[in-house]
């Protein structure tokens, strides 16, 4: 694997990223860095990232020099990050009202909707990591039959529980939005509930599953 460049982000931030592409040995890293740097000193805040870690820092007090050759020592250690993560079972309707874009991806994959379908939910995904908005997200594992680039305009707004395809991975919105992802199924399941502890239903390096709840011609 390549040596991440770690640099300064303004005063108070140190970022640590590697080059695509995204991998999950790669992210793997990101997470064993992330879990070591959230004991350090004067680190206030660790944000895991898609090949990449970043640290906000207090400018007064840390040793910039100091973090940097702490995170490229946690970086080069080996090993995966402690927590392996869960598994979790999301069923998913397909095509339909909710899946506007289901016949999109099938015409891009030369595949028919039910074979898109069946090989979507037959994937093996991990979350990356959270982004975008809270509780998003991104998800490794895609088949690169099932690529797909994302919409040239995007829609004004995105249901909550759309899953969507977005170049190399497949995500779900966990709110309202826009976005400009190829939307191909609906789940009720809520991704994000800020009574629940915690709020969001999926952290970093867990292992995700969709079923098909059913399909929408």
């Amino acid at each position: 694997m390549n040596q991440p460049r770690i640099y300064p982000l303004g005063d108070n931030a140190l970022v640590c990223e590697s080059p695509p592409p995204a991998t999950l040995a790669c992210q793997q890293r990101v997470w064993a860095a992330a879990q070591a740097a959230r004991g350090w000193p004067h680190v206030l805040e660790v944000v895991p990232g898609m090949n990449n870690l970043t640290l906000v820092i207090n400018p007064l007090e840390a040793d910039r020099d100091a973090l940097t050759e702490m995170l490229r020592a946690a970086w080069d250690a080996t090993g995966k990050a402690a927590d392996a993560g869960r598994e979790v079972e999301i069923p998913v309707t397909y095509g339909g009202k909710a899946g506007p874009d289901l016949k999109v991806v099938a015409k891009h994959t030369g595949l028919s909707t039910d074979e898109v379908v069946k090989r979507h939910a037959a994937g093996e995904y991990v979350v990356f990591f959270l982004g975008f908005q809270p509780g998003f997200a991104y998800m490794g594992g895609l088949e690169e039959k099932l690529h797909t680039p994302r919409r040239a305009e995007p829609r004004l707004e995105v249901p909550a529980g759309t899953v969507g395809i977005g170049g190399a991975q497949t995500g779900i919105y966990p709110a309202a939005s826009p976005g400009g992802w190829q939307l191909i199924g609906h789940t009720e399941l809520p991704l994000f509930d800020p009574t629940r502890t915690p709020p969001t239903l999926l952290q970093p390096g867990d292992r995700v599953r969709f079923t098909i709840a059913g399909i929408d011609a």
